[in-house]
């Protein structure tokens, strides 16, 4: 390990990392950089999104074990490792008003837990870039709004001796990104290329919501269109989550290749100088190794770049039982 720069990316479930950033993972694994998945969650609440296993009775039975059989098969496919962070999903409350959220699921537990779980896996496997969600979790599932606050969390306590001790040596991550795989640019794209082809588009509707989701500014673009059937491979693996006629896979990877064959960033925390936009999340960070393990357990590191708006979520922002 001590010998490759190390890339750790904290999603909310399985099936998550196959659908922000796959194809950037896979470009790392392909470089020679050490890839780490954390799953926060074991995504049992998830529901069946493929209409040819809705009455699947193994699946029904047992949906815990198929969605780690999934992650399993999607975690080879893309080279990467894989950590369970141990949480209970915490599903999609739906509802007006929505019914509480289930005693003892992810968004619920304590944060002192919650941090410290990833703090450990922080110390363990020393990465010098995460990837998490932006602080509205990139769409409002109660997961994903705790996956940043935990991220976030664990990313600035890791480096801090002072905080859970128990869980190893500092270690301060240099940089952090929030993963935009889903911005309006590139939704915008698709849904153009499908009315271009005289195809209809599912993107429509999602587009005139959008106000709703605001916009991000990507600083960093990973050129990465040829790993696009690798992405695409591991989020099929997760087969209960995804419906393959659906509209993940409408446009050709060929024409996405052409008119969108970037995935997209933006860098929220930075401890080393770099560029305005960028094409590397390892932009700034030394390519010796050991240089860059020196940096990252450093006592005196300092913030050069913060993108974090200023009204980011803080711990007291997240979901609970009466939300």
């Amino acid at each position: 390990m001590a010998e490759r720069l190390r890339l750790m990316c904290v999603h909310a479930h399985p099936d998550d990392e196959s659908s922000k950033g796959a194809a950037t993972m896979a470009k790392y694994v392909d470089e020679g950089v050490d890839v780490l998945v954390v799953s926060c969650t074991g995504g049992e609440r998830g529901d069946i999104l493929n209409p040819n296993l809705a009455d699947d009775p193994h699946i029904l039975r047992d949906i815990a074990q198929v969605r780690r059989d999934e992650m399993a098969r999607a975690q080879e496919i893309l080279g990467v490792g894989h950590t369970w962070l141990g949480f209970v999903d915490s599903g999609l409350p739906e509802g007006d008003p929505p019914p509480p959220l289930p005693e003892g699921c992810f968004a619920l537990e304590p944060l002192e837990v919650t941090v410290e779980a990833l703090v450990h896996e922080v110390r363990r496997f020393r990465p010098h870039v995460m990837t998490t969600y932006d602080e509205r979790g990139g769409y409002p599932h109660p997961d994903h709004i705790m996956c940043h606050v935990v991220s976030m969390g664990a990313f600035e306590a890791a480096g801090d001796p002072s905080a859970y001790p128990h869980t190893g040596a500092p270690w301060q991550p240099l940089k952090l990104y929030y993963n935009l795989q889903m911005n309006k640019g590139r939704i915008v794209a698709l849904h153009e290329a499908l009315l271009a082809m005289g195809e209809e588009s599912p993107y429509a509707e999602w587009l005139a919501r959008w106000d709703d989701r605001g916009t991000r500014i990507a600083t960093t673009r990973i050129e990465c269109a040829k790993y696009f059937d690798v992405r695409d491979a591991a989020l099929l693996a997760h087969a209960t989550q995804v419906d393959p006629g659906g509209s993940w896979f409408r446009v050709p990877r060929d024409v996405q290749a052409r008119i969108w064959p970037t995935e997209e960033y933006e860098l929220a925390v930075s401890y080393v100088e770099g560029p305005e936009e960028e094409d590397d999340l390892f932009v700034g960070i030394p390519a010796d190794v050991a240089e860059a393990d020196r940096l990252a357990t450093r006592p005196d590191l300092t913030v050069v770049r913060d993108n974090r708006p200023a009204d980011e979520l803080t711990a007291d922002d997240r979901p609970d039982e009466e939300s």
